[in-house]
C-alpha cells in the first residue's frame, strides 16, 4: 500500500465543507461563522509554513536546528499554559511554573520514548520533533488544567482554607483536597484517551502511519507505547505544577497567600 496523497482538490473540497459549516452556524444565529472561518484560514496558514519550516530542518539534518525547534515549541507551550489561566501566580511564576514542569515532564518522557523507538541517530528530525510535539501537547493540557483547577480552587475555598489553617492544620493538610481534585481533573483527557483508544476512535499516530502503509499491528503497537508515554508525562507535569503551586499560594508559616496571585484577567 502506497501512502495517502492529498491534492489540492481534496483540500478545496475540504474548505468548501466547512464554509458549509460556517454558513449553517450562521443561518442559525450562532454567531460562530466568523470564528469558524479565521479559523479554518489560521489552521491552514499555520500548517502551510510548519511544513515548508520541517522540510528544512529534515534537509539540513542540524541537532542545533531540531533543538532550535524543539525549545521554540517548549515556550510556546508555557505562553499557552499561562494564557488557560483563571488566576495567574504573579511575575515570574505565571510563566516560569508551567514552562519549568512542562519542559521537565517533556524531556523525561520524549527522551525515554527516543530511547525505545532506537531511532538512529537519536536527534534525527524526523524523531525528535514528532515525539516532542505529541508528548508536549499533552502535558500542556494537564499542567494547564491542573493548574487552573487548583488556583480557582484555593480563591474560592478561601475561607474554609483558612480555618483549617487557624485549627492547627498544616498547607499540605488544608490543600491537599483541593490539589487532589485538580489533578483528576488534569488526567481525565489523558485517561479518556486511553480509554477511547481502538474502540471509539482510531489515534492521530495510528492512522497516520496506516495511511503510510504500516501493518496495521506495528502502528497499534507504536501507538501503545505512545499512550503509555502520554499518560506518564501527563503525570509528571500535573503532578509537578500542583505541587508547585500549593508551595507558591502558603509560605512556610502554613499561611495562605493570596497576594501571589495575580488579579483576575479582564
Amino acid at each position: 500500500m502506497s501512502a495517502a496523497v492529498v491534492s489540492t482538490v481534496d483540500l478545496a473540497v475540504a474548505a468548501g465543507l466547512l464554509l458549509c459549516s460556517a454558513g449553517l452556524t450562521l443561518a442559525l444565529g450562532l454567531g460562530q461563522a466568523r470564528s469558524l472561518v479565521v479559523a479554518g484560514v489560521r489552521a491552514v496558514v499555520q500548517l502551510l509554513l510548519v511544513g515548508m519550516v520541517l522540510k528544512l530542518v529534515f534537509a539540513l539534518q542540524s541537532p542545533w536546528l531540531v533543538a532550535a525547534v524543539a525549545l521554540f515549541m517548549l515556550g510556546a507551550a508555557a505562553r499557552e499554559i499561562f494564557a488557560r489561566q483563571d488566576r495567574r501566580l504573579s511575575g515570574w511564576w505565571g510563566w516560569g511554573m508551567g514552562a519549568a514542569t512542562s519542559t521537565l515532564a517533556t524531556v523525561v518522557v520524549a527522551g525515554a520514548g527516543l530511547a525505545l523507538l532506537a531511532h538512529h541517530p537519536w536527534w534525527s528530525p524526523q524523531a525528535v520533533i514528532p515525539v516532542v510535539g505529541i508528548v508536549l501537547g499533552t502535558v500542556m493540557n494537564g499542567v494547564s488544567i491542573t493548574l487552573n483547577a487548583f488556583t480557582r480552587g484555593v480563591e474560592r475555598e478561601r475561607p474554609a482554607i483558612e480555618a483549617r489553617l487557624a485549627l492547627g492544620a498544616t498547607r499540605r493538610q488544608a490543600l491537599g483536597d483541593l490539589q487532589r481534585a485538580a489533578l483528576r481533573q488534569g488526567l481525565i483527557p489523558v485517561i479518556n484517551q486511553m480509554s477511547a483508544a481502538g474502540i471509539i476512535t482510531l489515534p492521530g499516530m495510528m492512522t497516520g502511519q496506516i495511511l503510510a502503509g504500516m501493518a496495521p499491528l506495528e502502528a497499534a503497537k507504536y501507538q501503545i507505547l505512545l499512550l503509555m508515554l502520554l499518560a506518564v508525562a501527563a503525570t509528571l507535569g500535573a503532578v509537578g505544577v500542583s505541587f508547585w503551586a500549593l508551595s507558591r499560594v502558603s509560605d512556610a508559616r502554613d499561611r495562605l497567600r493570596l497576594d501571589r496571585l495575580a488579579p483576575p484577567s479582564r
